[in-house]
């Protein structure tokens, strides 16, 4: 088999073979590369005759049952012709005749009502998802207003009673406290499903699942009630968490809460968790018996994940996998009383949020990706890249590049199945929230993808049906009035975010990337009222931290063979934008007076948020460690033991924090500016 022809076939499989790295230089992908990426895709061409055979299938895909069309477009239902007539059975139990062009296939008229409607062409059924033309946003929520908002570490928060790490009781309050104080929004980290027997597994961005959540979250005393749903004595006034200690302990205190369940709840008690239960269907007991057997195999044999249990049970539908089941039925129950809770405290949360006033309440976080060896891994295969981690090409952050860890939905998978994971996956986040944040929102066009066994260097781009998914994301949107903010920060194809925002998707525009060619930052009247516009993220210094030079500090102590000149040449680099910055500052009002030295902190942290609060963006999203000026960042990009992640803990309650003097300036700033 020649290259050409190999490349031809990937090109058309969606693979990218040349693109540009960050500097604008030209690169091709290699053709072991491309092998590999049709091996996952379900594609094999390591011959000719693999290749022959995967191009026919390629060619040849099954007549599609699952299509989106923009309300009021007119759309071609077989993909050629079809006869004059088809009929369409709308949501809501009516019906709907179109006309067919005989020599195209399109219909001659639109449908106007958003939903998924069910189109008989013949003896063939077709979903039909007619979306509206853009995602829904403050525009429908809250017109003409520029609102602002917090973001939050979850784990971090603190309350009244000592507690290892914040849960959704927690996060009530704060909401509470917030909407008080004037916030509108309130930014979370990631709430996924993680491996509850395994403490290791605490980062919120590497899930088992993003179809449930984590359970260690659960706030049980808001569903049961004090007595039923009280948790027990707990620990938890150390700055950093210990999850080692923690996760065991609130596993077996939640053990507890369900023992007392099963001989004292009440009949409507019992009642919510049978309609939870059905509503969960297969998923949540695909859900269950993998945190059953992980919690089996993990105890025993110290197993990460479904490879390294014994072979027979692999498969989630294998024989062994029901006798298990039915072995420990008990064991099962437990987990989905866990997801219950959990699903029921987040509700209480978002449900608090609002009472306080905040008119967007929870914006929750969607992973790019999930664990190869997790729940989803193992109950869904068939919706996965198996074989493939996906990351990010080298860039100015990390010139060794990025593979994350995780993988995601194959294209090919996600169309032949309906995008039933996708769907699935912003039901899951959008349930209990006012808006979602989807990380890595450069994947809906195109995502890098890093062979098993290859370095980050030698992967490939593959390509997503982009339309598709921003139709699904406008009609969901919508469906639950949820406003949608796209992470779109990297190296970004040109293009996307011109997309994203004709979709309604919000794009962020970060202070600290907020930067001309020639080093100024931007005046607050040229951000975009259309992005989310912040202060810094959960991945970068906080401002003080920046302004001090805690992470080149970090830097240095992670690479510790950097030359005396390179080390040198970052403080310089940092001084010049320390200028740049109080200058911005400075020209748009919020600074007055000469820049303060790098270990003066407070009055530069007071000018940021100044700074935010006077953009032009309709949402401003301050994060927590900015309203209380710390240095240290949660997540440290390319470390795992070395730095501290996802473990830091706020100083006290939101009641303390936000009253405290410096607090409730910066607070009194933001509504001055953006009153609710």
């Amino acid at each position: 088999m020649n290259e050409p022809e190999l490349e031809a076939f990937a090109t058309e499989a969606g693979v990218l073979i040349e693109w540009e790295d960050v500097h604008g230089a030209p690169r091709r992908t290699p053709p072991d590369t491309l092998r590999a990426v049709l091996a996952a895709l379900g594609l094999p061409a390591a011959t000719a005759d693999e290749l022959l055979d995967s191009r026919e299938k390629l060619r040849a895909p099954p007549p599609p049952d699952f299509i989106t069309v923009e309300v009021g477009s007119p759309f071609q239902p077989l993909g050629g012709p079809c006869g004059s007539t088809a009929s369409l059975r709308l949501e809501d139990g009516g019906r709907l005749d179109l006309s067919l062009d005989p020599a195209t296939g399109f219909t001659r008229e639109g449908v106007e009502t958003p939903g998924y409607h069910r189109l008989e062409v013949g003896d063939q059924t077709i979903t039909v998802a007619v979306a509206p033309p853009r995602a829904f946003g403050l525009e429908d929520l809250a017109p003409g207003r520029r609102l602002w908002g917090l973001a939050v570490q979850l784990y971090g928060l603190r309350g009244g009673e000592p507690r290892p790490f914040g849960d959704f009781g927690h996060l009530a309050s704060f909401a509470s406290a917030l909407g008080e104080h004037g916030g509108a929004a309130l930014a979370i980290s990631p709430v996924h499903a993680l491996f509850a027997a395994d403490p290791d597994r605490f980062s919120p961005y590497a899930p088992s699942s993003r179809l449930f959540l984590n359970g260690l979250y659960a706030d049980p005393a808001a569903v049961l009630g004090p007595e039923l749903g009280d948790l027990g004595p707990q620990t938890g006034g150390d700055e950093l968490i210990d999850w080692a200690q923690a996760i065991p302990a609130r596993m077996a205190a939640l053990r507890q809460v369900y023992a007392r369940f099963k001989t004292a709840a009440s009949e409507n008690l019992r009642a919510d968790l049978r309609q939870f239960e059905a509503e969960g269907g297969d998923d949540l007991q695909g859900h269950a018996r993998f945190e059953a057997i992980h919690g089996v195999f993990f105890a025993r044999d110290g197993a990460r994940g479904w490879p390294d249990w014994p072979e027979e049970i692999h498969d989630a539908e294998s024989p062994a996998v029901a006798a298990f089941a039915a072995q420990h039925a008990d064991e099962l129950a437990f987990h989905v009383f866990v997801q219950w809770l959990a699903d029921r405290s987040l509700a209480h949360a978002q449900q608090a949020a609002r009472s306080a006033g905040m008119p967007v309440g929870l914006i929750t976080d969607v992973a790019v990706g999930m664990d190869p060896g997790g729940s989803h891994a193992w109950s869904r295969p068939q919706d996965l890249l198996g074989g493939l981690n996906i990351g990010a090409p080298p860039d100015a952050f990390q010139a060794r590049g990025q593979d994350w860890g995780v993988t995601t939905f194959s294209p090919r998978a996600l169309a032949t199945s309906g995008y039933e994971g996708f769907l699935a996956t912003l039901r899951s986040a959008m349930r209990h929230a006012g808006g979602v944040r989807i990380d890595h929102i450069l994947g809906l066009r195109r995502l890098w993808v890093v062979p098993h066994g290859a370095g980050p260097t030698e992967g490939a781009y593959l390509t997503y049906p982009m339309q598709d998914l921003m139709r699904l994301i406008a009609l969901e949107s919508h469906r639950h009035k949820v406003l949608v903010v796209g992470e779109d920060l990297g190296t970004v194809p040109a293009g996307l975010r011109e997309a994203l925002d004709a979709g309604g998707v919000r794009g962020m525009q970060v202070l600290l990337f907020e930067q001309d060619k020639a080093g100024a930052f931007k005046a607050p009247d040229q951000w975009s009222p259309r992005a989310c516009a912040m202060t810094t993220t959960h991945d970068l210094p906080p401002i003080a931290g920046w302004w001090r030079g805690t992470d080149i500090d970090w830097r240095l102590r992670m690479q510790p063979d950097l030359a005396a000149d390179e080390a040198a040449t970052l403080r310089s680099e940092r001084d010049t934008q320390r200028a740049a910055l109080w200058a911005a500052f400075s020209d748009a009002g919020c600074a007055e007076g000469d820049a303060p030295p790098a270990a003066t902190t407070g009055p530069v942290v007071d000018a940021a948020v100044g700074f935010l609060a006077g953009t032009r963006a309709e949402l401003a999203i301050l994060p927590i460690e900015d309203l209380l000026g710390l240095e240290a960042q949660p997540n440290l990009p390319g470390t795992t033991t070395e730095h501290p992640n996802w473990r830091r803990r706020l100083a006290g309650p939101a009641e303390a924090l936000f009253d405290a003097p410096g607090q409730a300036g910066r607070i009194a700033s933001l509504n001055k500016s953006r009153p609710l």
